[in-house]
């Protein structure tokens, strides 16, 4: 790392996909300030990474957020459930001059920091994580120069999904608050939700998905003009996650990453033609982590677009972001190859 300021605030930082990002800013050589609530857990982590700061700090307390996020470049918000904690810590890091970003899954959230903080002077990404930030990012590179499209459909495979805690608590707060985009707007989704069977490129085939309402509608939405962008996921994880006796993830090694694995499938349409881009890989916890990791490094490398409110799509080159990740932690496949 050279001379620039390149410490990154952790909020959050005791979390399950927050020790991810973190193991991965240090592999990269960021300096750390870890953050949260809880001072115990925080000093308990920070046995584990000797060059962090320790500066305990909560959401509804303005002052402390200010003094924790003082000095950082760049700010990852990892403390669901983030109805909670997003916008006071957008305002502390805004304040505190530094970039923003999260990896939210809750769509409600993820629109009202696009309109809290369009005009801010630093970069604001809300949703960076395998929701959101990868689905944009595929979309994006399917599309490969278009800026409109007929229709965007999004097919995510999953062989499991055992649910963290802040999963859990995040769908009992978010589920009457879901949206699906179509006819070029937000609306409550049907129910029971649209099925189809979905042609998953080999070896997965053909599986029978459920739409689901996901912040990759909301980020697509901000930069490709489109009336349809419809997310689906195949049907034992959804299964899984309703079900209040799967257990919490696993580490499958001594990364940490469970055995779950992943195949997300964006199929872009306009006219007669389509484009697809598909990527798989492994643990949509820790696979969030080299994303917003890898985004930070480029805002603060300046390999971006423009500042205030944006989605991945916009703000970077998509093709050359995902490739960035290849061959771990993603597997590529770009239409259909």
């Amino acid at each position: 790392m050279n001379s620039r300021n390149t410490t990154v605030a952790v909020y959050g930082a005791y979390g399950h996909t927050a020790r991810f990002v973190i193991d991965e800013l240090e592999r990269r050589g960021f300096g750390l300030i870890l953050s949260g609530r809880d001072e115990e857990r925080l000093l308990a982590l920070g046995n584990d990474h000797s060059g962090a700061q320790i500066r305990p700090a909560s959401a509804d307390d303005p002052e402390s957020l200010h003094r924790a996020l003082s000095g950082a470049a760049a700010v990852i918000n990892c403390a669901g459930p983030f109805a909670h904690t997003a916008v006071p810590v957008l305002d502390a890091a805004v304040r505190a001059g530094a970039h923003y970003l999260d990896v939210s899954a809750e769509q409600v959230v993820s629109l009202a920091i696009f309109e809290r903080a369009a005009d801010a002077g630093t970069v604001v990404v809300p949703s960076m994580a395998f929701f959101g930030g990868l689905g944009d990012l595929l979309a994006t590179s399917a599309a490969d120069g278009w800026t409109d499209a007929d229709a965007v459909e999004i097919g995510i495979a999953l062989d499991s999904w055992h649910p963290t805690e802040g999963t859990r608590l995040t769908g009992q707060i978010n589920v009457p608050r879901h949206l699906i985009y179509t006819g070029g707007t937000f609306v409550p989704p049907p129910q029971p939700p649209r099925t189809l069977k979905w042609e998953f490129p080999s070896p997965t085939g053909t599986l029978e998905v459920s739409e689901l309402a996901t912040t990759d509608s909301v980020a697509i939405s901000r930069h490709l003009s489109t009336p349809e962008i419809r997310v689906h996921m195949s049907q034992q994880p959804l299964r899984d996650v309703r079900d209040p006796g799967t257990p919490a993830p696993v580490a499958a090694d001594d990364s940490g990453r469970s055995s779950q694995t992943f195949l997300v499938d964006a199929v872009v349409r306009r006219g007669e033609e389509q484009r697809r881009a598909t990527v798989s890989g492994r643990d949509i916890y820790a696979v969030t982590a080299p994303l917003v990791v890898e985004a930070t490094s480029r805002i603060l490398d300046g390999r971006i677009t423009r500042t205030g409110a944006a989605a991945p799509g916009e703000l970077f080159d998509a093709q050359d972001f995902l490739r960035a990740l290849a061959p771990e932690p993603l597997t590529l496949l770009w239409d259909g190859r």
